[in-house]
């Protein structure tokens, strides 16, 4: 973690929300645990176990302390089982199973008996024995390098912060003098359920923490909630008082601390942009299915990469994730994510899909993202280095796990085996398409043999991005279940132009000739061996490109859930028929030149009528 001097300018109380005095604006990063973006009021929970550890009771008073534990025992338990209820429908079963572990904890037979013999044979007063018993098991599993042992030292710490909680005539009496805020942003330091859930009204929008593992009960309960969660910001507790107004912002791992009004109204405007695609539900939004003027039906399917966008999508009326991006879970830590994190996370994917099919597109990363078990050093070019496919099949192990957690994953979900397709990035040839057929095959067996439930079967399909894989579009057609044709990519590989050159971007405007006629073949390559085919990319659903994909004959789509309203319109302003004129006269131009008066023509509305 860094923290840097904000340029923002000094803090001012951006709204009545903002209570905190005026303090220089800082910003903070850490590691996001679920993706989002919120802003709200900070409220401080660092609760220290240590508080009662030199507390002693009389010998009279010993009896009174026994019973005083088994009451609080058996209040934390019925606690568990209340929340356990109340979030059925809103998470995924297998996450809130993660409580039936807190509620085994509050009746281990050591945990139990470790409290009670420090309460008989030292007098000490219950909470400071629950203190030393979770102390001395955090203390003693944190020396030990197992991510297992670390995981039950912070469930029993969880598990004794919850019983002292019910000890404590009031676990949220407000900070200097301060009123509790109805709806906050919980500064904790570390990622824990305890204090993930209230069941008194108020509502955590977003949690920022010190510590606690990505693959932790309280992450994944986290992403499975879509609770905006950032952890490993250092010194966090220095920085960030009660009442600070702060900007959290877990796609990025940034978090704005008091910062001015005119940051806060940017990104407010940005989270109510969100929060209105969010909020219609999608039993209340009509399916999106558009068609041309002619009357042709053009289907659209969702390009998502983490669940606030498959929630967005949802809500929005797509009922189809045609690309789910996978990097998110590479990204957010150094160390390589275990398989059971993986397909927790592609089984919450396809929970909040709702029964639709989803799409999941292996791992792409090159060496420039610098993952250091994917790649050993950064590439001198690593866009046309080790990327995709082509990097995972040269580090097998990481290929393997992927593929293990998507059939695990998708055997726990209802008509699995008709829902997950995997598909496969950067593919240059058959020949990679076939290793990827056989690891899968293996990987089934080894699944069969440790007695794993796991899908039989999904579809495997490729992602049209590299020249090679559109001149042998035919070939991959006839061996592949789908086709996905990654239409940003194709394009700057087919005119070798970085489209993160400013001076060149103009050449993205809109498609180039020769990158229509590579498509056009690729859509008849698909037709021919009945492949289903759809397309995807910012080039993609430009209103000026619109026409011309669709004269080309694609009729399916992958869009943000942000552009797809936008892009319905464009396609219900279409003229199939006339799409077909200009498509076949911009693929026939020798150079972009030579289309810009049709070009112009479509993008002022002439060209599609």
């Amino acid at each position: 973690m860094s923290e840097t001097p904000s340029s923002e300018g000094s803090s001012a109380e951006p709204n009545q929300e903002t209570a905190a005095p005026a303090r220089p604006a800082i910003v903070l990063n850490g590691t996001p645990v679920a993706p989002g973006l919120v802003l709200g009021v900070v409220h401080r929970k660092d609760y220290e176990l240590s508080r009662g550890a030199v507390e002693r009771v009389p010998l009279d008073q010993v009896e009174r302390e026994l019973n005083r534990f088994h009451q609080a025992l058996s209040h934390a338990r019925a606690q568990l089982t209340r929340l356990k209820s109340s979030l059925a429908g809103k998470v995924a079963k297998d996450d809130a199973r993660i409580l039936d572990v807190h509620v085994a904890y509050l009746k281990d037979s050591v945990f139990i008996s470790d409290v009670e013999n420090l309460i008989l044979e030292e007098q000490l007063s219950l909470e400071a024995a629950i203190g030393k018993v979770i102390s001395d098991f955090d203390r003693i599993f944190r020396l030990v390098q197992n991510e297992t042992l670390r995981e039950r030292a912070v469930d029993l710490r969880d598990v004794g912060i919850r019983v002292l909680r019910h000890l404590e005539k009031d676990v949220d009496a407000p900070v200097e003098g301060k009123a509790m805020p109805a709806n906050y942003v919980l500064v904790a330091r570390e990622l824990s359920i305890v204090d993930m859930f209230n069941l008194s009204g108020t509502q955590v929008l977003g949690i920022l923490t010190e510590s606690g593992g990505l693959t932790s009960h309280a992450a994944i309960l986290a992403r499975s909630m879509r609770v905006p969660t950032i952890t490993g910001i250092e010194k966090l507790l220095e920085h960030v008082r009660e009442g600070d107004f702060v900007i959290l912002d877990a796609s990025e791992g940034l978090v704005r601390v008091n910062p001015d009004e005119v940051i806060v109204a940017q990104f407010r405007q940005a989270a109510d942009d969100l929060a209105k695609v969010a909020g219609v539900g999608p039993t209340t939004r009509a399916e999106l299915s558009p068609r041309t003027q002619d009357g042709e039906a053009i289907h659209v399917a969702a390009s998502c990469g983490n669940l606030p966008e498959v929630d967005q999508a949802l809500a929005g009326g797509m009922r189809e994730i045609g690309l789910y991006r996978t990097e998110l879970m590479y990204l957010v830590d150094k160390s390589e994510p275990t398989r059971d994190a993986l397909a927790k996370h592609y089984a919450s994917v396809l929970d909040a899909a709702h029964g639709g099919a989803v799409t999941f597109r292996l791992l792409h990363a090159d060496s420039g993202l610098e993952i250091s078990y994917l790649h050993e050093r950064r590439e001198q070019n690593p866009a046309l280095g080790r990327a995709g496919v082509r990097a995972l099949l040269s580090r097998e192990r990481v290929l393997r796990r992927q593929l293990q957690a998507l059939l695990v994953a998708g055997a726990g979900a209802p008509d699995g085996e008709e829902r997950v397709r995997i598909a496969l990035p950067f593919v240059t040839d058959c020949g990679e398409l076939r290793r990827v057929k056989e690891i899968l095959f293996e990987e089934r067996l080894e699944l069969r043999k440790a007695g794993e439930p796991h899908l039989d079967r999904c579809e495997i399909g490729v992602v049209v991005e590299t020249p090679a894989a559109a001149l042998g579009a035919r070939d991959l057609a006839r061996e592949a279940d789908f086709l996905l044709v990654s239409l940003d990519s194709l394009q700057q590989h087919l005119l070798a132009t970085d489209r993160e050159n400013a001076e060149l971007a103009g050449t993205f405007e809109s498609l180039h000739p020769l990158v229509l006629r590579a498509l056009r073949d690729i859509v008849r390559a698909a037709h021919a061996e009945s492949k289903p085919l759809a397309v995807f990319g910012v080039t993609a659903v430009q209103p000026v490109n619109v026409p011309f994909l669709l004269g080309l004959g694609v009729r399916a789509f992958c869009v943000a859930p942000t552009s797809a309203e936008e892009f319905v319109k464009w396609v219900a302003g279409t003229s199939l028929r006339q799409a077909k004129r200009s498509a076949e006269v911009a693929a026939a131009a020798s150079a972009p030149s030579e289309t810009t008066s049709l070009v112009d023509s479509v993008r002022h509305g002439y060209g599609a009528r």
